[in-house]
């Protein structure tokens, strides 16, 4: 059973990942990623361009698979070793913007969880999303 999930990190921390495959949670953190598995979709919601922006940005960006059971670690630079899972993501969808988003009945009873950096939601919700993704342009 695929399960879906919401993590939020900044949009350049995301590319990152995007560029290279892979996601990482709540600042490195191994425990956000052994809850997911093979097959789990996730959104990344982007509170800010970059973690030390005072803008907020507050969109969906990106979303992607994950694509094995390997949690590992990655040292990103001296002292800092954040652990990872691989993940392949979509191109070609649009970002959701919080507006957008706050118009999703489902959203408003789960967009408090966003402090928490990863949380699983609904089948329901991740599809009312993808489909604002996936809209024209």
């Amino acid at each position: 059973m695929t399960n879906y999930w919401i993590g939020v990190a900044s949009k350049n921390h995301v590319l990152l990942g995007i560029q290279d495959g892979f996601c990482q949670l709540c600042h490195g953190k191994k425990a956000p990623l052994i809850k997911m598995k093979k097959g789990d979709r996730i959104l990344y919601y982007s509170p800010k361009l970059d973690r030390n922006d005072t803008q907020p940005y507050q969109k969906i960006i990106a979303v992607g698979t994950v694509v094995d059971e390997e949690v590992y670690s990655f040292e990103m630079a001296p002292g800092f070793v954040p652990f990872r899972r691989n993940v392949v993501y979509e191109e070609g969808l649009k970002e959701v913007t919080l507006v957008a988003l706050n118009q999703l009945t489902e959203w408003t009873t789960q967009r408090s969880k966003l402090r928490f950096g990863h949380f699983e939601i609904p089948v329901s919700l991740y599809q009312s999303i993808y489909h604002l993704m996936k809209e024209e342009n």
